[in-house]
């Protein structure tokens, strides 16, 4: 029987891993090129047909996160009750047909209310993945699914960023600018696979015409148990004591830290490689830009795959997490000093080795102690906390680039922010580490002793 239920659960999981997951890391693709696309237009024309600052630009990165943060957790809870199908697809094209209209964006101020209303038309998206891959898979599966999709991130930039110097280059066409065609391009996928997506996903296993019989009353099984066993042990944790949840809260002043590094690579990277004229008398076209902003992401890549491959083995750690953010942290400062652009790749390459080899197993903690409406919620506030640093790392990097004159101190800032995030796991981990791993008790001391490991 044990044999069977082995050959069950390997091949239910294999199938989510095949057929639901490349096409949600798809979504998620488009969703960060998507958002991204400006750091790709800023220093190819974009800021110079609009005439703008760093400061403004950095404001205009930033400004998405402020109408992504006001319709976070409604936009959460709304995917909780009408289904992960019909609201993951409304949000793509959504953002689709917002991103489309950046093709004509004229002046700074409109580049401000398109940024805002993309962030509002994006809301959702990501907690929303989030959550529906936690639902289909139990627990000790879910580091796994989670690091499969999270490659998506990476990769977009390894081969979004190509992609976006291959358009920028198509100047002309249409009688555009060629970072007006960039935005043109990625705009039209997030509409189509946001219409397709509605009749690809499914909300749960048993609506899955892809699974066997067998697999669907595993899947199902475990599922249900498992969300009983939790629910029972967490009585407490609904959606209102979410927000005064002290665990929930410290796991968002972590990924804070997190998004405050990735954001300020990720908008200002293009930008700090198209400096590297000025400073080492360099000179790169726009698909060499392009390609040298791709370089640290594939080794990103890798190492998200294998750092949550060992953290689905040895179940995830408070080390899995946090060695990760002490090594961002102590990283990105040394670009300063690398002394040529290789060296300072370089550098980049370990800091976001170090981000992406973290995010994944992050993500497998609030579902250990949340669940239902709770879990919707209780995401979707980590989210919205950890997204206010896409605001801050790009606002206030353009602001101190533009007081100071270069990015010395924005990078010590970064560095700092990633730092405490080392700082908190740890001290999260002090509050009650077993040594199987992070238990729900671990992040709740209150907790300990109502309910078994998740």
């Amino acid at each position: 029987m044990d044999t069977t239920q082995s050959v069950v659960e390997k091949s239910a999981i294999r199938k989510v891993a095949i057929r639901l997951v490349p096409f949600v890391a798809l979504m998620f693709f488009i969703n960060y090129l998507d958002r991204t696309a400006i750091s790709f237009a800023g220093p190819n024309g974009m800021n110079t047909d609009l005439a703008l600052n760093a400061a403004q630009f950095g404001f205009a990165s930033g400004v998405f996160f402020i109408g992504y943060i006001l319709l976070e957790i409604p936009s959460n809870l709304a995917l909780h009750k009408f289904g992960a199908r019909r609201w993951l697809a409304r949000i793509m094209v959504s953002w689709g047909i917002v991103s489309l209209l950046f093709t004509w964006v004229a002046n700074v101020e409109q580049l401000y209310i398109l940024r805002f209303i993309l962030g509002v038309a994006e809301a959702g998206f990501f907690p929303g993945a989030i959550l529906f891959l936690s639902l289909w898979v139990p627990a000790r599966h879910r580091s796994k699914i989670l690091a499969l999709f999270y490659l998506a991130q990476p990769l977009t930039t390894v081969i979004g960023a190509p992609l976006a110097g291959l358009l920028i280059q198509q100047h002309g066409l249409f009688g555009l600018e060629g970072w007006r065609v960039m935005f043109l391009g990625v705009a039209i996928p997030a509409i189509l696979i946001g219409i397709i997506s509605w009749f690809y996903l499914a909300d749960s296993p048993a609506k899955a015409k892809w699974l066997s019989a067998e697999e669907k009353t595993w899947l199902t099984g475990a599922l249900e148990k498992e969300k009983n066993e939790t629910a029972a042990g967490n009585k407490h944790v609904s959606v209102r004591t979410v927000f005064g949840n002290g665990r929930v809260w410290m796991l968002s002043l972590i990924y804070f830290g997190f998004i405050y590094g990735l954001y300020a690579l990720g908008f200002f990277l293009p930008t700090i490689i198209s400096g590297f004229e000025g400073i080492y008398g360099t000179k790169f076209d726009v698909l060499q830009k392009g390609l040298i902003t791709a370089i640290p992401y594939l080794p990103a890549a890798f190492a998200l795959y294998f750092w949550s491959k060992d953290a689905t083995k040895r179940g995830v750690k408070t080390w899995h997490i946090a060695v990760p953010a002490l090594v961002g942290g102590l990283s990105i400062p040394l670009a300063l000093f690398a002394g040529s652009p290789a060296a300072t790749i370089a550098v980049i390459t370990i800091t976001a080795m170090a981000i992406f080899a973290a995010l994944p197993n992050f993500w497998t903690v609030p579902t250990q102690f949340l669940t239902g409406a709770a879990a919707a919620a209780g995401i979707a506030l980590i989210n919205t906390v950890g997204n206010l640093a896409g605001f801050s790392a790009g606002y206030i990097t353009g602001w101190l680039k533009d007081w100071t004159g270069d990015y010395t101190v924005p990078m010590f800032v970064v560095g700092g922010f990633m730092l405490l995030s080392a700082v908190l796991m740890l001290a999260l981990s002090r509050s009650g580490r077993v040594s199987e791993g992070i238990r729900a008790e671990a992040l709740d001391p209150a907790a300990a002793g109502q309910h078994a490991e998740p």
